[in-house]
């Protein structure tokens, strides 16, 4: 099973793709070069394009961030309901 590179691993090798294609190389030249497929390489692209590492990193712990208050909201929400179910009588 291949190993997930991280979101600064990945960075690297955008940045690396960069300096081949800028000597001259094809983008299939230089995706080749990285070893990893052109669906990747513009998947990468689009996600972590014009991003520096720590950027790479802040977004990262954001979006885990996000996902913790989203799942906060939704408990809250449904003890919310449970709460208002409850003091109608409807238990």
């Amino acid at each position: 099973m291949a190993k997930h590179p991280t979101p600064e691993e990945i960075v690297a090798k955008l940045r690396q793709a960069d300096v081949l294609i800028s000597q001259g190389q094809s983008v299939a030249d230089a995706i080749r070069a990285l070893g990893v497929s052109s669906v990747t390489y513009y998947r990468w692209r689009r996600e972590f394009g014009g991003l520096k590492s720590d950027q790479v990193r802040r977004m990262k712990s954001l979006e885990t961030e996000n996902a913790r208050l989203r799942k906060a909201i939704a408990d809250l929400t449904l003890d919310k309901l449970i709460l208002q179910e409850a003091s109608r009588g409807n238990f």
